[in-house]
């Protein structure tokens, strides 16, 4: 756009020119009706567009509309006629990227309460290598709820009974104080958790007092002193509010992991300064690294201190994973030292809403099929499994997402997205521009008055209880009574065209103390990832005994 547009913009954004134009026509119209005599069709003409523009403003349903007076309407004829000109001239509706109009459509439906049910057969290729189903049951169960819970943190001071969907982790400042507003609002009507990211606990994270889960990032944003350090007195301050019901460490995250960020100056606002602990226009900054800890052992040592310190609430970390010899590392501290999380999030590659260099959202970080499946097998190998809850992110928005990662080790999932989409997001992907057609993902106030608080609150609790109906429905159908007992052997995949295999067969899974016999000797280590990595890794240290040994990648291994 021109640097005199941009600038026009500024100050009188021309979203609202078409509405302008209609008072203009309206008051001409007018006039040339009174003192010409002319046809006063102009006149009706302007005043009708006047008047839905006025309307477009007020109304509290639709966000396109509040911040694209009239010209919004536009977007809607067209969403109208699009399935038909999709049909003859364009592409199905499961070709676009990264979310599909059949995934969108299916959280809006959801999110509205509107039927979201499918005539005349799947438009999926059935045939299609990697196509996956749900296997049935011939003696279907009948469950009373679909409120699935999951105890974290069982046996500590404050356990916490999650739901088994949950909103993921998006700042306040990457998301608006709106968006904030009701997807916590939905959490609170709804009983489930909703992660504050890494941006720390704003006003707006309080407002209707829904269930908190604390993340702290590398830059420790509400619990740093003036240098950027980890503030133990700032930390007890929030996490012993009683909204706080589980503290999140972030080691890395599937956007961008290994990638540290920078929120520039301008737009730290005196609301973001306040929430982060961080000064009014300066750069805030989320190093790579942590400074709390550099060793496995001193991660856990942080850990043990924060659910002290909280006064036992449920402790855990989220990471991508990369490298497989720091997670073995992780896993051999917890051995040496006896000190466990109470849950890990393993957050997939795929990215979420993070905005992120391109290297980094489409080839850094292992997909949440690999990082979580071998997260899953090593804590079982290692007799762990039992005592750590395992969160799963990435790409869930539907019931048999839900159901796939927990045949793959989850007891619970979070979605980002998924949620953003119930917000009213039209995936238009301009989360890091502050230009968010919706209001979603923007600080500009003109943009998110369009996002009305009430009305979405509704849509998030809606989107979240259809989804687990829809869950409920099928856990039934596979005859079973709660989705924490869904296998891998309740999942089929197709890998040719003649050819399908249960994910059991398909995938290695590790059985109980299988790891520990085989560093003893007593067997064969159960996939080359282990025999290859685990004697690299040691608890003292992230970094490989022998840093040469790296040729095997995690997704190579991990299948």
């Amino acid at each position: 756009m021109p640097a005199w547009l941009t600038a026009l913009d500024r100050y009188f954004p021309i979203r609202y020119l078409v509405m302008l134009c209609c008072g203009a026509m309206a008051l001409g119209g007018v006039i040339g009706w009174w003192a010409l005599r002319l046809d006063p069709w102009i006149a009706l003409v302007g005043i009708a567009g006047l008047g839905i523009g006025l309307r477009d403003l007020r109304q509290p349903q639709r966000s396109v509309l509040r911040n694209y007076p009239v010209i919004g309407h536009l977007r809607y004829l067209l969403e109208f006629i699009r399935p038909e000109i999709r049909q003859y001239f364009i592409e199905s509706d499961n070709e676009a990227a990264p979310f599909s109009r059949q995934q969108r459509s299916l959280v809006y439906q959801r999110a509205k309460g509107d039927p979201d049910k499918r005539p005349f057969g799947t438009q999926l290729d059935v045939h299609q290598q990697g196509f996956e189903w749900l296997n049935h049951s011939l003696a279907p169960t009948t469950l009373a709820t679909h409120d699935f819970r999951v105890t974290i943190g069982a046996g500590r001071a404050q356990p916490y009974s999650a739901s088994v969907f949950n909103i993921s982790a998006m700042s306040f400042g990457a998301l608006s104080a709106n968006a904030i507003l009701a997807l916590n609002g939905g959490a609170k009507q709804g009983g489930f958790m909703h992660d504050t990211g890494e941006g720390s606990i704003s006003a707006h994270h309080r407002t209707h007092g829904g269930d908190l889960v604390w993340e702290i990032g590398s830059g420790y944003f509400g619990c740093r002193d003036d240098a950027g350090r980890f503030s133990e007195e700032k930390f007890v301050a929030n996490a012993t509010d009683p909204q706080v019901r589980l503290i999140e460490v972030k080691l890395s995250q599937g956007a961008k992991p290994g990638h540290g960020g920078v929120l520039p100056g301008p737009k730290v606002t005196i609301e973001i300064a306040q929430t982060r602990g961080v000064p009014v226009g300066v750069d805030c900054v989320s190093p790579a690294a942590h400074s709390a800890f550099s060793t496995p052992v001193e991660l856990l040592q942080f850990l043990d201190r924060l659910r002290t310190l909280s006064g036992g609430k449920p402790v855990g970390f989220k990471l991508c994973i990369g490298h497989p010899w720091e997670w073995f590392a992780i896993c051999k501290a917890m051995l040496a030292t006896g000190l466990r999380p109470d849950f890990i999030v393993v957050d997939g590659g795929e990215g979420g809403t993070g905005a992120a260099p391109l290297e980094f959202t489409d080839h850094v970080g292992a997909p949440l099929q690999e990082g979580l499946l071998l997260v899953h097998n090593t804590l079982v190998g290692l007799n762990l499994r039992q005592h750590i809850r395992l969160g799963a992110s990435g790409k869930i928005v539907s019931a048999f997402d839900i159901a796939r990662a927990m045949a793959l080790g989850a007891d619970y999932c979070n979605s980002a997205r998924g949620f953003m989409f119930a917000l009213g997001c039209i995936q238009a992907q301009h989360c890091h521009t502050g230009q968010c057609p919706t209001g979603v993902a923007t600080q500009d106030p003109g943009r998110q008055r369009a996002l009305v608080v009430p009305d979405k609150i509704e849509r998030v609790r809606r989107f979240h209880e259809n989804t687990l109906h829809a869950l409920k429905e099928l856990v039934q159908a596979a005859g079973l009574r709660h989705p924490g007992e869904i296998t891998a052997g309740h999942i089929v995949r197709r890998v040719s065209n003649d050819q399908v295999r249960l994910l059991r067969n398909q995938l290695c899974f590790v059985r109980p103390g299988e790891l520990l016999a085989a560093e003893r000797g007593e067997c064969d280590w159960p996939h080359q990832v282990y025999e290859i990595y685990w004697p690299l890794a040691q608890a003292g240290c992230f970094a490989p005994t022998d840093p040469s040994d790296t040729a095997l990648t995690v997704r190579e291994l991990a299948t």
